[in-house]
Order: C-alpha cells, then sequence, then structure tokens
C-alpha cells in the first residue's frame, strides 16, 4: 500500500511485463443468448490485448461470423471499444449458429482462421457456446491437415498456426454455470427483476393483490431465487427444489396466514424452467388460477421476459467483466499445449480459472441429477453460492408457530438444561448504508427462529444509552427488504462515554447478545465495549458486528453492505454525465465521490465507468502526476475519443482540491476541450438496495445470527451467558472466498484509525486494470491469478466459518 515501506518481494511476485503478446492474434466473439456486460468484457480483453502488443480481431455474429469470414473478421483499434462500456447486450453480435455444428462448417472456420493467423480465442458465452469452443480446438490439427490436403493453405501456415488456445468467459443471465459463482450478466438481469418487483408492490399493496410473477431459467433457478430472497416473496418455484406432493394446500395456507397477519399483498415468484415431483411444469396461470379458486384473492400474472435481459449492465457485471477480460488475455498469453482450455471465472471476490470441460460436465450433471429426480444432488452441484441462498431462503420464509420454536430446550445428552430463551439486541450504528435494513430484517427473524426473544435498539448507541429499546416481532420486518436508509434509526455516537448507562440498559433489559450492523464507528464501539469486559460484566456477552458501510473502509471485511448500491449510483450518474456532453465539443469531466479517505467508490466507480484517472488518499500523487494526465488525456482527445472522465475521492489531497483539479485541467487542456465539475454528494447514501446489497445483507445477518446462537450455547454456565474471551466479540467479514468471524481485537493492528481505512486493501490490485484500460503504462502484479484450479466436487461439510456469497 501506498505509504507503507514494505520491502518489495519481487522474487515471489510475478509481473506481466514478462509476458509480451508481440507476434500473437486473439480474437474476440461473444455467441448464444446475450447478457448484458459482455461489451465490458469485450472491451477489456480487447484493450488489454492491444496493450501487450497483440493483434486483436473481433468476430462479429458468434459462431456465424466465424464460417462466414470476410467483413466478420475486423482488426480491433483501441478506440473501437470506447463508449461501449454502459451499453447493455453485445455490440458485435451474437447468433444461435447452425453451421458451427457440422464439420464444414468448422473446416471454414478454421480456414478464416488461419488466413489472419489467429491462433488465440477469447470466447464470451454460455456452456453450448464453451463447449462448441472445446470440439473446434480438439479438432484443431486435423481441421488444418484437412485445409493442407485440399491445398487451401501451405506447410507453413500450417506450423505457424499448429495449436489453438482457448479461453472461456461465462455471459449468461441464468447464473447457470458450475464452478463460477456469478456469471456476467446476473446481476444486471437481477436488477431489472428487482426493479419490476419493486413497482409492482405498490401497486399490490393499493389494492391488496397478489401477483405472480415469472422469471427466466428454464433449467436454472438462480434468478427466481435470489430475487425471492432480495423482495421477501411469499412463494417461489425453481426447477431444482420442486415443492412436495400437497404444496397447493401449504401455499395458499401461507397466504392466507400473511393476509390475516395485516400484510396487504402476496408475491410469488416463478422461475420458467419450474416443475412438481412429477416433473408435471408449474405455470404462473395455474397458481393464479389456484389462488383464485381457493382464496378468492385478486390475483394478477406477470411474465417479465426479455426484459431481464436488456438495459444497462450495473456496476458489478462491468467489473466482473473487466476483471475476466483482463485475466482472460493473460491466460492466452500463459497457455502452452498441454494446458486444457480454461473459463475464467469469480469464486467470492477472487478471479480464478478452471478447465473449461470439468466445469461444462458439472453443468450437465446437475441436468442429469434433475433429470432422475435426485434434486438435493442437483443443487449440492450447482456450488456453494446456490446451496447458502436456498438454505437461508428456507430459513427466512417460513414463519414457524409457537408450537414449534425451540424454547430453549437442549438436545439430549447436552451437560446442562437451558431453561429460558435468550434476548438479543440488534441495533445499527454509524451513517445510513443500503442493505442495513435487509440485515435487520434477516437477523430478527433467524433469531426468532432459533428461539430467541430480539429486541430492537433505536438511534444506535445514543438511543442504546437512553433506553429506547423495545422487542421486536416478526411481523414488525415484513417489507423491510427495499427500504433504504436505516429504519432503526442509526447515530455516528460511540459507546466510550456512555458505557455506565449502557451497561445499565443491557441489565435492565436482560440482553444476553449484541449484534451490530454498521460502518467504521460501529467497529471502533464493538473494540470499546469489548475493552470495557473487565469493568462492566454485562458486556460479556457474545457480540458480533456485520459492516454496513457505502466506503467500504471496515477491516477485516473485502465487501460491507451498501457499498454496490453507492457503486451503481455513482456507475449511473457517470453514465448519465457523459451523455450530457454527446453531440456537443470535446469535454472532461471531474467528479468527486465519497468515502472519506478510503479510494474504494473512486477507484471502483472508476473502472465501472471507464474512468481516464482517479485521484486517491492510499495513492499519494503530486504536481508532476497531474500534469501527466492532464497531457495524456490531451493525447487522448486529439482522436476521435470525445469524452474524459477523472474521479477525485474527496479526502485524497487537502490541497489539489476538485476546484483546483477541475481549474488544471481547463487551463491545460484550452482549445483541446473543455471542463465540467459535479460534486456527486449524498445521492450515493440514498436509494433502494441493490439486489446485491439485499441478499449479501440477508446472508451475512442470518450467519451472524447463527454464531450468535451457537456461541450463547456454549458460553451459558450456572444459568447465566458468560463470554469474556477475544472470539467472542466477532466482526463478521467477507475475505477473499469466505466468510468469516474475526475478533475484533486481532483487527486493530490492521487498522488506521487516524483516516478509519484498513492498513491493507484489496481493491488497490484493481489499480493498474484500470490504468490498463485507460492506456497507461503500468506495472500489473499478476501471482496472484495465473494457476489452474480444479472444480471442487464433493466438498467436506464446511465449518461453521467458512461460507460463499
Amino acid at each position: 500500500m501506498a505509504g507503507a515501506s514494505a520491502p518489495k518481494r519481487q522474487d515471489t511476485r510475478k509481473f506481466f511485463e514478462n509476458l509480451s503478446g508481440a507476434g500473437k492474434s486473439i480474437a474476440v466473439l461473444t455467441s448464444g443468448g446475450d447478457a448484458q456486460g459482455m461489451n465490458a468484457a469485450v472491451r477489456a480483453a480487447v484493450r488489454m490485448g492491444i496493450y501487450v502488443g497483440a493483434k486483436v480481431y473481433f468476430i462479429h455474429e458468434g459462431y456465424q461470423g466465424m464460417v462466414d469470414g470476410g467483413d466478420n473478421i475486423k482488426e480491433a483499434k483501441w478506440e473501437s471499444v470506447s463508449s461501449m462500456l454502459q451499453v447493455g447486450g453485445t455490440v458485435i453480435g451474437s447468433a444461435r449458429c447452425k453451421d458451427f455444428r457440422t464439420h464444414e462448417g468448422r473446416l471454414k472456420a478454421a480456414h478464416n482462421l488461419v488466413q489472419r493467423d489467429i491462433t488465440n480465442l477469447c470466447v464470451i458465452g454460455g456452456d453450448g457456446s464453451l463447449t462448441g469452443a472445446n470440439l473446434f480446438r480438439e479438432e484443431w490439427s486435423s481441421l488444418l491437415e484437412e485445409l493442407l490436403q485440399q491445398g487451401l493453405i501451405d506447410e507453413e501456415a500450417t506450423q505457424r498456426n499448429s495449436e489453438l488456445h482457448i479461453v472461456g468467459m461465462v455471459g449468461s443471465i441464468d447464473n447457470d454455470f458450475c464452478g463460477t459463482d456469478m456469471t456476467i450478466g446476473t446481476d444486471s438481469a437481477l436488477h431489472r427483476i428487482i426493479e419490476v418487483v419493486d413497482a409492482i408492490m405498490t401497486t399490490a399493496q393499493s389494492h391488496q393483490r397478489t401477483f405472480v410473477l415469472e422469471v427466466m431459467g428454464r433449467h436454472c433457478g438462480y434468478l427466481a431465487l435470489v430475487s425471492a430472497l432480495a423482495c421477501g416473496a411469499d412463494w417461489v418455484f425453481i426447477p431444482e427444489m420442486p415443492p412436495e406432493d400437497g404444496w397447493e394446500d401449504n401455499m395458499c395456507q401461507k397466504l392466507s396466514e400473511n393476509r390475516a397477519d395485516k400484510k396487504r399483498l402476496n408475491i410469488i415468484i416463478v422461475a420458467e424452467g419450474a416443475i412438481d415431483r412429477h416433473n408435471k411444469s408449474i405455470t404462473p396461470d395455474y397458481i393464479k388460477d389456484l389462488v383464485v379458486r381457493r382464496l378468492g384473492f385478486d390475483t394478477r400474472v406477470t411474465i417479465l421476459g426479455h426484459v431481464q435481459r436488456g438495459g444497462t449492465p450495473s456496476a458489478f457485471d462491468r467489473i466482473l467483466a473487466s476483471r475476466m477480460g483482463v485475466e482472460a488475455v493473460l491466460a492466452l498469453l500463459e497457455a502452452s499445449a498441454n494446458t486444457p482450455a480454461c473459463v475464467v471465472s469469480l469464486v467470492g471476490n477472487q478471479a480464478v480459472r478452471l478447465p473449461l470441460m470439468e466445469c461444462v460436465q458439472m453443468t450437465q450433471e446437475v441436468q442429469k441429477a434433475m433429470d432422475e429426480k435426485k434434486f438435493d444432488e442437483a443443487v449440492r452441484l450447482r456450488g456453494r453460492s446456490f446451496e447458502n441462498n436456498l438454505s437461508t431462503y428456507r430459513l427466512l420464509s417460513f414463519r414457524k408457530a409457537d408450537s414449534e420454536l425451540p424454547n430453549g430446550e437442549e438436545e439430549a445428552g447436552d451437560e446442562e438444561q437451558i431453561d429460558s430463551s435468550f434476548n438479543v439486541a440488534v441495533m445499527n450504528v454509524g451513517a445510513p448504508a443500503a442493505g442495513m435494513n435487509a440485515a435487520v430484517r434477516s437477523a430478527v427473524r433467524v433469531g426468532i427462529t432459533e428461539g430467541h426473544k430480539m429486541f430492537a435498539v433505536n438511534d444506535g448507541f445514543e438511543g442504546f444509552y437512553k433506553g429506547q429499546i423495545k422487542e421486536i416481532k416478526w411481523g414488525d420486518v415484513g417489507g423491510w427488504t427495499g427500504q433504504g436508509g436505516s429504519l432503526l434509526g442509526t447515530k455516528r455516537t460511540l459507546p466510550g462515554k456512555h458505557l455506565d448507562k449502557i451497561a445499565e440498559q443491557m441489565r435492565i433489559h436482560n440482553i444476553n447478545a449484541l449484534l451490530v450492523v454498521g460502518g467504521f464507528e460501529a467497529y471502533v464501539g464493538l473494540l470499546e465495549l469489548a475493552a470495557a469486559r473487565d469493568k462492566y460484566e454485562e458486556f460479556c456477552v457474545p457480540m458480533v458486528m456485520v459492516p454496513a458501510t457505502v466506503s467500504n473502509n471496515i477491516p477485516g471485511s473485502d465487501l460491507s453492505i451498501g457499498s454496490d448500491t453507492a457503486l451503481n449510483a455513482i456507475t449511473d450518474t457517470c453514465d448519465r454525465i457523459k451523455q450530457s456532453a454527446s453531440g456537443t465539443k470535446r469535454r472532461v469531466f471531474i467528479i468527486e465521490t465519497m468515502g472519506g479517505y478510503c479510494g474504494y467508490l473512486a477507484t471502483v466507480g472508476g473502472l465501472a465507468a471507464g474512468a481516464d484517472t482517479v485521484y486517491i488518499y492510499e495513492e499519494p500523487f503530486d504536481i508532476r502526476d497531474l500534469q501527466a494526465n492532464v497531457e495524456h488525456l490531451t493525447e487522448k482527445m486529439k482522436t476521435s475519443i470525445q469524452r474524459g472522465l477523472v474521479l477525485r475521492n474527496e479526502n485524497c489531497n487537502e490541497n489539489f482540491t476538485t476546484d483546483f483539479i477541475y481549474q488544471l485541467y481547463s487551463e491545460e487542456g484550452r482549445g483541446v476541450f473543455d471542463c465540467r465539475k459535479n460534486i456527486l454528494g449524498h445521492m450515493q447514501q440514498g436509494g433502494a438496495p441493490s439486489p446485491f446489497d439485499r441478499n449479501f445483507g440477508t446472508k451475512i445477518a442470518a450467519k451472524a445470527m447463527q454464531w450468535i446462537t451457537r456461541t450463547l450455547k456454549e458460553s451459558y454456565k450456572g444459568g447465566r451467558v458468560f463470554a469474556n474471551s477475544e472470539d467472542t466479540a466477532c466482526l463478521l467479514g467477507m475475505r477473499r472466498r469466505s466468510l468469516v468471524f474475526q475478533p475484533v481485537a486481532q483487527l486493530r493492528d490492521e487498522t488506521d484509525f487516524v483516516h478509519r481505512i484498513p492498513k491493507e486493501q484489496w481493491w488497490l490490485k484493481l489499480r493498474p486494470l484500470m490504468k490498463i484500460l485507460a492506456k497507461y503504462k503500468t506495472s500489473y502484479d499478476v501471482s496472484d491469478s495465473g494457476q489452474l484450479e480444479h472444480v471442487t466436487r464433493v466438498r467436506p461439510k464446511d465449518n461453521n466459518t467458512s461460507t460463499a456469497i
């Protein structure tokens, strides 16, 4: 990290300067159904390819273009991918191609590639497209042999093009590809679905209606499942988990219970491939007729259809696709004759490479398991992310009758009987962040399901010491997932000065555990409470914090609730700002983002919006850097590029203010471009939470609540709860591939308290990526990527500390 004098470990790290693409030709194509974010992947692959000195070609119209050749295969220039980042679909076209399935078609395709010396293919598509690419690779030498015999190519061309390398990126809104947590387009499709559900909820609320929504997913229920989780749907139908026989009665009973519970609307989500236990399809109309016939509810059906494939890509999809595009080019440069064709994908928060055919085989096994009615097996093969979504949905969706709730009875064989339920308090601390309410809802419902009595603390630690604490029930948190801000109320007050009163309130309400959802103040507050355990016995209870802040500046977690929503706000606004200048002369925008001293929003927002330069506190810069940036932009603006985007984190430098940078660029760019400045401000904190934040908040809070239950059982001795070890005051964070509980005391050394940021931040690795895509020469550490892994099959039952998001 900038500022820290870490010794340079040159020997262990591998930089890609050693990887040259000189003399190589790479072709990029998109195939199969389109998905938002494909353009970002194309842009990244093209620019990275050109950057390393390779020749890059577009193949228009997918495999059809490869077979037809001619103008369908064109060389790509740096400018050819300019301003396509924010466009949905695929600019280079995609087609489903019958010809490529025939031997003759593949022979023509091989001929067209050899004529241009293209031996590296970057394929963006679904499992069908990737399987086709692999077959093509396996036949490559025999196809060349055939072309040579027919006299279409000479011996030298055969030698030059003897090896074909293939790297795939999965572009599919269904997220139906095994081995990867998220495919390109899935997050954007969820955005479309949630926008529709949020809109439908207001009209359903007015008329007390039931809505049945059909979402895409012929063979995979991911979209249906996650959107049900994100909007708190009453019922969901997915192909991997057909309902038990007699589901009609269960569903109708649940719908009528919800109505009796003062809930004015019902939402039922159906995947288009939904089936029952006998492989009979379940259609929205069947469900509608059932509800009308049995319950007489006013019911409407909405089929989302191709809306889900459309619209601009979300911030997440742009970043995912940009990271994958660059990784794909690196994989092609490192490929040798004996490396299998691979796909680049994301597991947790880490880019990985996996053998293409292993993923395809596993994806096909899911279908086979479903055909054989081995549904649990199908869910397991879908992977950790899918399994977790499903178990969280099951946990939250069914309100148990009071008779079913565990009233503190321990399993037989435990030394001690626990005779009372525990009291668990939930609170928000710090600034509001979108997704906090989803986390609170999840915590409250999981807590109630686990037999606890849940208490809500209003207005953070301030409300705590003033005694603003009351019991919160299942129905009180209905409809919370889609609400922005903090419904409990939140303040930045720290507990340090009010420990006496807080301890007293904990005693009065007999609070046995504490769940804090919040930002940096929540972390510092938890440290203060844990440090005061010696003095106050009341604080000797399990305490856990779930990070929620737009700035994403919490040590111990790569991501925090609310930052995805903020990134989308920044990205959308940058798109609009860029568009505001279309048709006018060349223009550069200087945009200031939030984040305190943490440059996450500026950097990752810059990557998603296609910024030319991003100024942040973590990477110090001086007047010479500013000068170089202006010159770089001026050169770029002399070509066909019309617009420039410069992002500045609010606290990146006290003297180089947004005004200063604006004036500098205005003066230096005179005659080439003019400047405008925008300060984005609090719009980054507002708005309805994005699907990612709703889902992340829901899952991470459910996990935190389960930890509280376990820790309470472990620390219940002699009729009371007593927990004062370090590991009973934790922060639950996302670390690379898993969710991990970390004692807050151990995170102290990882924190820069003056600037309220972690000392090491993973996203700084994305900065070179952004610079490369903006045409800067830079050094890019690739030691983190590059190892080919294998798809894991049967996993050992994962321990309680790690899980996928």
